[in-house]
Protein backbone atom coordinates (compact mmCIF):
# COMPACT_ATOMS: atom_id res chain seq x y z
CA UNK A 1 0.00 0.00 0.00
CA UNK A 2 1.45 3.27 -1.03
CA UNK A 3 1.26 6.20 1.42
CA UNK A 4 0.37 9.74 1.18
CA UNK A 5 3.69 12.01 0.32
CA UNK A 6 5.44 8.73 -1.27
CA UNK A 7 7.70 9.18 -4.22
CA UNK A 8 7.30 6.71 -6.64
CA UNK A 9 8.16 6.43 -10.68
CA UNK A 10 5.40 5.89 -12.73
CA UNK A 11 5.62 5.34 -16.76
CA UNK A 12 2.43 7.39 -18.64
CA UNK A 13 1.03 4.95 -20.96
CA UNK A 14 -2.14 6.95 -21.36
CA UNK A 15 -5.01 9.24 -20.76
CA UNK A 16 -7.75 9.78 -19.01
CA UNK A 17 -11.22 11.23 -20.85
CA UNK A 18 -10.36 14.06 -18.48
CA UNK A 19 -6.65 14.48 -19.87
CA UNK A 20 -4.82 12.90 -16.50
CA UNK A 21 -1.87 10.52 -17.57
CA UNK A 22 -2.83 7.02 -16.30
CA UNK A 23 0.83 4.81 -14.77
CA UNK A 24 0.93 1.42 -12.97
CA UNK A 25 2.58 0.77 -9.84
CA UNK A 26 2.16 -2.85 -9.33
CA UNK A 27 -1.36 -3.56 -9.06
CA UNK A 28 -2.55 -0.06 -8.51
CA UNK A 29 -3.37 2.73 -11.39
CA UNK A 30 -2.47 6.44 -10.71
CA UNK A 31 -3.87 9.35 -12.40
CA UNK A 32 -1.43 12.10 -12.87
CA UNK A 33 -2.20 15.79 -14.25
CA UNK A 34 -0.02 17.40 -16.84
CA UNK A 35 1.73 13.96 -18.11
CA UNK A 36 1.81 12.86 -21.20
CA UNK A 37 1.97 9.46 -22.85
CA UNK A 38 5.53 8.37 -23.04
CA UNK A 39 6.78 10.22 -19.88
CA UNK A 40 8.41 9.03 -17.35
CA UNK A 41 8.04 10.45 -14.29
CA UNK A 42 9.05 10.85 -10.48
CA UNK A 43 5.54 11.67 -8.47
CA UNK A 44 4.47 12.34 -5.01
CA UNK A 45 0.82 10.20 -3.96
CA UNK A 46 -1.70 12.50 -3.22
CA UNK A 47 -4.46 10.17 -2.12
CA UNK A 48 -4.82 6.44 -2.77
CA UNK A 49 -7.75 4.45 -2.48
CA UNK A 50 -9.08 0.71 -2.94
CA UNK A 51 -7.81 0.37 -6.57
CA UNK A 52 -6.46 3.54 -7.53
CA UNK A 53 -4.41 6.43 -6.48
CA UNK A 54 -3.94 9.76 -7.43
CA UNK A 55 -0.62 11.57 -7.76
CA UNK A 56 1.33 15.20 -8.79
CA UNK A 57 4.51 15.07 -11.23
CA UNK A 58 7.58 16.10 -8.88
CA UNK A 59 10.63 15.52 -11.87
CA UNK A 60 9.78 14.60 -15.42
CA UNK A 61 12.54 11.96 -15.88
CA UNK A 62 12.41 11.13 -19.33
CA UNK A 63 10.21 12.97 -21.45
CA UNK A 64 7.20 12.07 -23.99
CA UNK A 65 7.92 13.32 -27.54
CA UNK A 66 4.71 14.69 -27.38
CA UNK A 67 5.11 17.06 -24.57
CA UNK A 68 6.13 20.87 -25.05
CA UNK A 69 6.81 24.11 -22.61
CA UNK A 70 3.73 25.26 -21.18
CA UNK A 71 3.25 29.12 -22.32
CA UNK A 72 0.75 29.62 -19.41
CA UNK A 73 2.46 29.91 -16.28
CA UNK A 74 -1.16 28.41 -14.94
CA UNK A 75 -1.47 25.88 -16.85
CA UNK A 76 -0.58 23.43 -14.27
CA UNK A 77 -2.71 24.56 -11.74
CA UNK A 78 -5.63 26.32 -13.39
CA UNK A 79 -8.24 24.11 -14.15
CA UNK A 80 -9.11 24.84 -17.86
CA UNK A 81 -6.59 24.18 -20.36
CA UNK A 82 -5.18 20.08 -18.89
CA UNK A 83 -3.36 19.86 -22.82
CA UNK A 84 -1.24 22.75 -22.64
CA UNK A 85 1.26 20.61 -22.12
CA UNK A 86 1.72 18.35 -25.29
CA UNK A 87 1.50 19.32 -28.78
CA UNK A 88 -1.85 20.36 -30.90
CA UNK A 89 -1.18 16.84 -32.88
CA UNK A 90 -1.11 14.72 -29.81
CA UNK A 91 -4.05 16.48 -28.57
CA UNK A 92 -6.33 16.06 -31.15
CA UNK A 93 -4.66 12.25 -31.39
CA UNK A 94 -6.21 12.05 -27.68
CA UNK A 95 -9.06 13.52 -28.57
CA UNK A 96 -10.35 10.94 -31.22
CA UNK A 97 -9.14 8.16 -29.28
CA UNK A 98 -11.44 9.45 -26.18
CA UNK A 99 -14.52 9.30 -28.78
CA UNK A 100 -12.97 5.76 -30.32
CA UNK A 101 -13.04 4.40 -26.60
CA UNK A 102 -16.52 5.29 -25.73
CA UNK A 103 -18.14 4.30 -29.11
CA UNK A 104 -16.29 0.95 -28.95
CA UNK A 105 -16.60 0.01 -25.27
CA UNK A 106 -20.30 1.60 -24.03
CA UNK A 107 -21.80 1.48 -27.68
CA UNK A 108 -20.06 -1.53 -28.95
CA UNK A 109 -19.73 0.02 -32.13
CA UNK A 110 -16.42 -0.78 -34.65
CA UNK A 111 -13.86 2.11 -33.88
CA UNK A 112 -13.67 2.94 -37.93
CA UNK A 113 -17.06 4.83 -37.47
CA UNK A 114 -15.06 7.46 -35.93
CA UNK A 115 -13.58 9.42 -38.56
CA UNK A 116 -11.00 11.94 -38.69
CA UNK A 117 -11.43 15.31 -35.95
CA UNK A 118 -12.20 17.96 -37.03
CA UNK A 119 -9.02 20.59 -35.84
CA UNK A 120 -9.91 23.96 -34.50
CA UNK A 121 -8.38 26.92 -37.29
CA UNK A 122 -7.44 28.79 -34.00
CA UNK A 123 -5.79 26.99 -31.05
CA UNK A 124 -5.53 30.46 -28.76
CA UNK A 125 -7.55 33.49 -28.63
CA UNK A 126 -10.92 31.33 -29.99
CA UNK A 127 -13.39 31.79 -26.95
CA UNK A 128 -15.87 34.68 -27.77
CA UNK A 129 -17.37 34.47 -23.90
CA UNK A 130 -14.93 34.75 -20.95
CA UNK A 131 -16.56 34.65 -16.93
CA UNK A 132 -13.97 35.87 -14.89
CA UNK A 133 -14.47 35.46 -10.93
CA UNK A 134 -13.27 38.66 -8.66
CA UNK A 135 -12.76 37.90 -5.28
CA UNK A 136 -10.68 38.62 -2.10
CA UNK A 137 -7.93 36.23 -1.15
CA UNK A 138 -7.03 35.95 2.73
CA UNK A 139 -5.08 39.03 3.60
CA UNK A 140 -8.24 41.22 1.91
CA UNK A 141 -6.47 41.99 -1.18
CA UNK A 142 -8.63 41.96 -4.38
CA UNK A 143 -8.28 38.94 -6.94
CA UNK A 144 -9.23 38.19 -10.15
CA UNK A 145 -8.67 35.24 -12.42
CA UNK A 146 -9.85 32.11 -12.85
CA UNK A 147 -10.28 29.00 -10.07
CA UNK A 148 -7.89 26.82 -9.71
CA UNK A 149 -8.90 22.86 -10.78
CA UNK A 150 -11.46 21.23 -8.59
CA UNK A 151 -12.16 24.23 -5.66
CA UNK A 152 -13.83 27.49 -5.69
CA UNK A 153 -10.49 29.52 -5.29
CA UNK A 154 -9.50 32.14 -7.51
CA UNK A 155 -6.28 31.61 -9.25
CA UNK A 156 -5.04 35.42 -9.52
CA UNK A 157 -4.51 35.86 -12.91
CA UNK A 158 -5.14 38.78 -15.59
CA UNK A 159 -4.25 36.98 -19.44
CA UNK A 160 -5.77 33.86 -20.37
CA UNK A 161 -4.58 32.10 -23.85
CA UNK A 162 -7.64 30.66 -24.89
CA UNK A 163 -9.11 34.44 -24.88
CA UNK A 164 -8.96 37.10 -27.34
CA UNK A 165 -6.40 40.29 -26.62
CA UNK A 166 -9.41 42.50 -26.09
CA UNK A 167 -10.73 40.47 -23.37
CA UNK A 168 -7.05 40.25 -21.65
CA UNK A 169 -7.12 44.14 -22.08
CA UNK A 170 -10.39 45.08 -20.69
CA UNK A 171 -9.78 42.43 -17.71
CA UNK A 172 -6.52 44.03 -16.55
CA UNK A 173 -8.56 47.51 -16.57
CA UNK A 174 -11.03 46.18 -14.76
CA UNK A 175 -8.81 44.93 -11.79
CA UNK A 176 -6.66 48.05 -12.03
CA UNK A 177 -10.20 49.92 -11.32
CA UNK A 178 -10.52 46.91 -8.18
CA UNK A 179 -7.36 47.00 -6.85
CA UNK A 180 -7.60 49.66 -4.59
CA UNK A 181 -11.57 49.10 -3.57
CA UNK A 182 -11.96 45.78 -2.06
CA UNK A 183 -15.24 47.02 -0.58
CA UNK A 184 -16.68 46.92 -3.95
CA UNK A 185 -16.18 42.87 -3.99
CA UNK A 186 -19.21 41.05 -3.03
CA UNK A 187 -19.43 38.32 0.04
CA UNK A 188 -21.94 36.22 1.69
CA UNK A 189 -22.09 39.12 4.03
CA UNK A 190 -22.92 42.04 2.41
CA UNK A 191 -24.04 40.41 -1.00
CA UNK A 192 -23.72 43.72 -2.77
CA UNK A 193 -20.58 44.02 -4.35
CA UNK A 194 -19.01 43.12 -7.92
CA UNK A 195 -18.91 39.09 -8.14
CA UNK A 196 -17.91 38.37 -12.19
CA UNK A 197 -16.42 40.14 -15.41
CA UNK A 198 -18.26 38.93 -18.07
CA UNK A 199 -17.06 39.47 -21.59
CA UNK A 200 -18.66 38.59 -24.93
CA UNK A 201 -17.06 38.97 -27.89
CA UNK A 202 -18.59 39.16 -31.55
CA UNK A 203 -16.06 37.97 -34.01
CA UNK A 204 -17.24 39.02 -36.80
CA UNK A 205 -17.76 42.56 -36.42
CA UNK A 206 -15.08 42.81 -33.39
CA UNK A 207 -17.71 44.45 -31.23
CA UNK A 208 -17.73 43.50 -27.41
CA UNK A 209 -19.72 43.16 -24.58
CA UNK A 210 -19.25 43.62 -20.90
CA UNK A 211 -21.55 42.50 -18.33
CA UNK A 212 -20.87 43.04 -14.33
CA UNK A 213 -22.16 40.54 -12.55
CA UNK A 214 -22.95 42.56 -8.68
CA UNK A 215 -25.08 41.86 -5.95
CA UNK A 216 -26.69 45.34 -6.73
CA UNK A 217 -27.30 47.39 -9.82
CA UNK A 218 -25.30 50.40 -8.18
CA UNK A 219 -22.05 50.43 -6.43
CA UNK A 220 -19.50 53.33 -5.89
CA UNK A 221 -17.57 55.24 -8.91
CA UNK A 222 -19.40 52.75 -11.10
CA UNK A 223 -20.01 55.99 -13.44
CA UNK A 224 -16.20 56.21 -13.13
CA UNK A 225 -15.65 52.78 -14.43
CA UNK A 226 -17.75 52.70 -17.47
CA UNK A 227 -16.32 56.14 -18.45
CA UNK A 228 -12.85 55.36 -18.40
CA UNK A 229 -13.75 51.88 -20.49
CA UNK A 230 -15.65 52.94 -23.12
CA UNK A 231 -12.95 56.12 -23.63
CA UNK A 232 -10.54 53.66 -24.15
CA UNK A 233 -11.82 51.14 -25.95
CA UNK A 234 -14.11 51.86 -29.37
CA UNK A 235 -15.53 48.30 -29.47
CA UNK A 236 -17.32 48.28 -26.51
CA UNK A 237 -20.76 48.92 -27.85
CA UNK A 238 -22.43 47.47 -24.90
CA UNK A 239 -22.12 47.50 -21.14
CA UNK A 240 -24.80 45.95 -18.68
CA UNK A 241 -25.16 45.47 -15.08
CA UNK A 242 -26.62 41.92 -14.08
CA UNK A 243 -27.87 41.75 -10.59
CA UNK A 244 -27.03 38.50 -8.50
CA UNK A 245 -27.65 38.84 -4.85
CA UNK A 246 -28.13 35.19 -4.04
CA UNK A 247 -25.58 33.37 -2.24
CA UNK A 248 -25.13 30.50 -5.17
CA UNK A 249 -23.23 28.94 -7.71
CA UNK A 250 -24.79 30.51 -10.50
CA UNK A 251 -23.33 33.06 -12.10
CA UNK A 252 -26.29 35.26 -13.64
CA UNK A 253 -28.97 36.97 -11.79
CA UNK A 254 -32.58 37.13 -13.22
CA UNK A 255 -32.32 40.85 -13.69
CA UNK A 256 -30.09 42.91 -16.33
CA UNK A 257 -29.72 46.38 -16.40
CA UNK A 258 -28.02 48.29 -19.73
CA UNK A 259 -26.24 51.21 -18.54
CA UNK A 260 -24.05 51.81 -22.12
CA UNK A 261 -25.40 51.76 -25.25
CA UNK A 262 -27.20 48.65 -27.04
CA UNK A 263 -28.81 45.67 -25.17
CA UNK A 264 -26.82 43.12 -27.11
CA UNK A 265 -24.51 43.07 -29.96
CA UNK A 266 -24.84 41.02 -33.13
CA UNK A 267 -22.40 38.51 -34.92
CA UNK A 268 -22.91 36.14 -38.41
CA UNK A 269 -22.45 32.94 -37.86
CA UNK A 270 -23.39 30.62 -41.12
CA UNK A 271 -24.02 33.62 -43.08
CA UNK A 272 -27.02 34.39 -40.42
CA UNK A 273 -27.02 37.44 -37.93
CA UNK A 274 -27.63 36.90 -34.29
CA UNK A 275 -27.95 38.91 -31.52
CA UNK A 276 -25.83 38.20 -28.67
CA UNK A 277 -27.63 39.36 -24.78
CA UNK A 278 -25.64 38.46 -21.29
CA UNK A 279 -28.34 35.27 -21.07
CA UNK A 280 -28.52 34.09 -24.64
CA UNK A 281 -26.39 30.96 -25.85
CA UNK A 282 -23.77 31.10 -28.54
CA UNK A 283 -21.20 28.64 -29.68
CA UNK A 284 -17.69 30.07 -28.05
CA UNK A 285 -15.96 29.02 -30.62
CA UNK A 286 -17.64 30.92 -33.71
CA UNK A 287 -15.61 30.01 -37.01
CA UNK A 288 -14.65 26.13 -35.57
CA UNK A 289 -19.21 26.01 -34.83
CA UNK A 290 -19.28 26.73 -38.28
CA UNK A 291 -17.42 23.79 -39.24
CA UNK A 292 -19.40 21.19 -36.73
CA UNK A 293 -22.36 22.79 -38.40
CA UNK A 294 -21.36 22.14 -41.73
CA UNK A 295 -20.68 18.27 -41.19
CA UNK A 296 -24.27 18.08 -38.86
CA UNK A 297 -25.64 19.49 -42.71
CA UNK A 298 -23.58 17.20 -45.10
CA UNK A 299 -25.13 14.42 -42.78
CA UNK A 300 -28.62 15.70 -43.01
CA UNK A 301 -28.17 15.52 -46.81
CA UNK A 302 -31.26 17.80 -47.22
CA UNK A 303 -32.59 18.30 -50.75
CA UNK A 304 -35.34 21.09 -49.90
CA UNK A 305 -38.33 19.03 -50.10
CA UNK A 306 -37.63 17.60 -46.28
CA UNK A 307 -39.63 18.37 -42.95
CA UNK A 308 -36.35 19.09 -40.27
CA UNK A 309 -36.99 18.64 -36.93
CA UNK A 310 -34.34 19.84 -34.66
CA UNK A 311 -34.74 18.83 -30.74
CA UNK A 312 -32.85 20.92 -27.92
CA UNK A 313 -32.71 23.87 -30.61
CA UNK A 314 -31.71 26.64 -28.55
CA UNK A 315 -31.76 29.94 -30.32
CA UNK A 316 -32.05 28.24 -33.41
CA UNK A 317 -28.32 27.79 -34.22
CA UNK A 318 -28.33 24.44 -35.74
CA UNK A 319 -31.62 24.30 -37.10
CA UNK A 320 -31.72 27.80 -39.04
CA UNK A 321 -28.27 26.55 -40.75
CA UNK A 322 -30.08 24.18 -42.67
CA UNK A 323 -33.24 26.59 -43.31
CA UNK A 324 -32.78 27.00 -46.65
CA UNK A 325 -31.94 23.21 -47.79
CA UNK A 326 -35.36 21.74 -46.17
CA UNK A 327 -39.05 22.57 -46.65
CA UNK A 328 -39.98 22.70 -43.08
CA UNK A 329 -37.92 23.11 -39.91
CA UNK A 330 -39.67 22.66 -36.80
CA UNK A 331 -37.35 23.88 -33.05
CA UNK A 332 -38.36 22.22 -29.84
CA UNK A 333 -36.28 24.09 -26.98
CA UNK A 334 -37.51 23.92 -23.38
CA UNK A 335 -36.28 27.12 -22.34
CA UNK A 336 -39.00 29.58 -22.93
CA UNK A 337 -36.56 32.69 -23.58
CA UNK A 338 -34.77 30.77 -25.64
CA UNK A 339 -37.54 29.63 -28.07
CA UNK A 340 -38.48 33.43 -28.11
CA UNK A 341 -34.45 34.30 -28.90
CA UNK A 342 -35.15 31.76 -31.81
CA UNK A 343 -38.11 33.59 -33.36
CA UNK A 344 -36.27 36.55 -33.40
CA UNK A 345 -33.50 35.27 -34.78
CA UNK A 346 -35.62 33.47 -37.66
CA UNK A 347 -37.30 36.79 -38.12
CA UNK A 348 -34.49 38.78 -38.53
CA UNK A 349 -32.81 36.65 -40.92
CA UNK A 350 -36.21 36.33 -42.97
CA UNK A 351 -36.31 32.48 -42.32
CA UNK A 352 -40.20 32.09 -43.10
CA UNK A 353 -40.15 28.30 -43.06
CA UNK A 354 -39.09 27.49 -39.31
CA UNK A 355 -41.70 27.44 -36.51
CA UNK A 356 -40.47 26.99 -33.06
CA UNK A 357 -42.12 25.05 -29.89
CA UNK A 358 -41.40 25.47 -26.38
CA UNK A 359 -41.75 22.48 -24.45
CA UNK A 360 -39.69 18.84 -22.91
CA UNK A 361 -38.22 17.73 -26.12
CA UNK A 362 -40.03 13.79 -25.05
CA UNK A 363 -43.44 15.61 -24.83
CA UNK A 364 -43.03 17.84 -27.99
CA UNK A 365 -42.20 15.07 -29.97
CA UNK A 366 -44.79 12.99 -28.83
CA UNK A 367 -47.08 16.23 -29.54
CA UNK A 368 -46.06 16.02 -33.25
CA UNK A 369 -45.83 11.87 -33.85
CA UNK A 370 -49.55 12.53 -33.29
CA UNK A 371 -50.78 15.31 -35.40
CA UNK A 372 -49.20 12.92 -37.96
CA UNK A 373 -46.10 15.10 -38.58
CA UNK A 374 -44.01 12.45 -39.86
CA UNK A 375 -39.82 14.57 -40.13
CA UNK A 376 -37.73 12.99 -42.78
CA UNK A 377 -34.70 14.41 -40.80
CA UNK A 378 -34.37 14.75 -37.80
CA UNK A 379 -31.27 16.82 -35.65
CA UNK A 380 -30.56 16.18 -31.79
CA UNK A 381 -28.11 18.82 -29.45
CA UNK A 382 -29.00 17.76 -26.03
CA UNK A 383 -27.16 18.26 -22.83
CA UNK A 384 -24.12 16.57 -21.46
CA UNK A 385 -26.84 13.72 -20.21
CA UNK A 386 -27.76 13.36 -23.25
CA UNK A 387 -31.32 11.54 -24.41
CA UNK A 388 -33.33 9.64 -22.85
CA UNK A 389 -34.61 6.04 -23.60
CA UNK A 390 -37.70 7.58 -24.16
CA UNK A 391 -37.10 10.48 -26.55
CA UNK A 392 -35.23 7.58 -28.55
CA UNK A 393 -38.33 5.50 -28.85
CA UNK A 394 -40.35 8.81 -29.77
CA UNK A 395 -37.46 9.56 -32.80
CA UNK A 396 -37.78 6.01 -33.47
CA UNK A 397 -41.18 5.73 -33.55
CA UNK A 398 -41.45 8.97 -36.28
CA UNK A 399 -39.50 6.78 -38.45
CA UNK A 400 -37.72 9.26 -40.15
CA UNK A 401 -34.94 8.61 -42.52
CA UNK A 402 -31.64 10.03 -40.96
CA UNK A 403 -31.16 11.07 -37.78
CA UNK A 404 -27.58 13.63 -37.15
CA UNK A 405 -26.73 13.87 -33.67
CA UNK A 406 -24.51 16.89 -31.94
CA UNK A 407 -22.94 15.95 -29.00
CA UNK A 408 -21.01 16.98 -26.08
CA UNK A 409 -20.05 14.23 -24.32
CA UNK A 410 -19.07 10.71 -25.79
CA UNK A 411 -20.15 8.51 -23.43
CA UNK A 412 -23.51 9.84 -23.46
CA UNK A 413 -23.43 9.73 -27.44
CA UNK A 414 -21.78 6.07 -27.58
CA UNK A 415 -24.92 5.14 -24.70
CA UNK A 416 -27.12 6.41 -27.31
CA UNK A 417 -26.12 5.52 -30.32
CA UNK A 418 -25.99 1.88 -28.91
CA UNK A 419 -29.97 1.86 -28.38
CA UNK A 420 -30.70 3.65 -31.82
CA UNK A 421 -28.57 0.54 -33.32
CA UNK A 422 -30.88 -1.66 -31.61
CA UNK A 423 -33.88 0.09 -32.92
CA UNK A 424 -33.53 -0.72 -36.96
CA UNK A 425 -30.81 2.87 -37.16
CA UNK A 426 -27.30 2.13 -38.57
CA UNK A 427 -24.75 4.32 -37.22
CA UNK A 428 -22.82 5.35 -40.48
CA UNK A 429 -20.34 7.77 -39.37
CA UNK A 430 -18.80 9.54 -36.62
CA UNK A 431 -16.55 12.92 -37.10
CA UNK A 432 -15.09 14.55 -33.50
CA UNK A 433 -14.95 18.17 -33.54
CA UNK A 434 -12.35 19.57 -31.41
CA UNK A 435 -14.31 22.76 -30.35
CA UNK A 436 -12.25 23.82 -27.15
CA UNK A 437 -8.23 23.52 -27.97
CA UNK A 438 -6.35 22.87 -25.01
CA UNK A 439 -9.53 21.45 -22.75
CA UNK A 440 -10.55 18.26 -22.18
CA UNK A 441 -14.05 18.70 -23.75
CA UNK A 442 -14.83 17.22 -27.95
CA UNK A 443 -17.82 17.80 -29.54
CA UNK A 444 -18.72 14.85 -32.34
CA UNK A 445 -21.50 14.64 -34.72
CA UNK A 446 -23.18 11.52 -35.79
CA UNK A 447 -24.78 10.62 -38.66
CA UNK A 448 -27.04 7.47 -38.55
CA UNK A 449 -30.09 5.94 -41.24
CA UNK A 450 -33.01 3.87 -40.45
CA UNK A 451 -32.49 0.05 -41.52
CA UNK A 452 -36.44 0.18 -43.06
Amino acid sequence: MYRKNEIIELNITSLTSDGDGVGRAGELVFFVPNTAVGDIIRARVLKVKKNVGFARVEEVLTPSSDRIEPDCPVSRSCGGCVYRHISYDAELSAKRQKVIDAVTRIGKLPADLVKNIIPSEKIDGYRNKAMIPVGLDRAGEVVMGFYARHSHNIMHCLRCQLSPEIFNAIAGDFYTFLRHRPQLIYTPQNRRGIRHLYLRYAESTGDVMVCVVAGDRHFEDDTLLYDSLTEKYDCIKSIVVNVNPDDTNVILGKRSYTVYGDDSIADTLCGLRFEIAPAAFYQVNRSQAERLYGKAKDYAALTGSETLLDLYCGAGTIGMSMADRCKELIGVEIIPEAIENAKQNAARNGVRNARFLCGDATKAAETLRAEGIRPDVIVVDPPRKGLTPELIDTIVQMSPDRVVYVSCDPATLARDLKLFSEKDYSVKEITPCDMFPRTAHVESVAYLKTDH
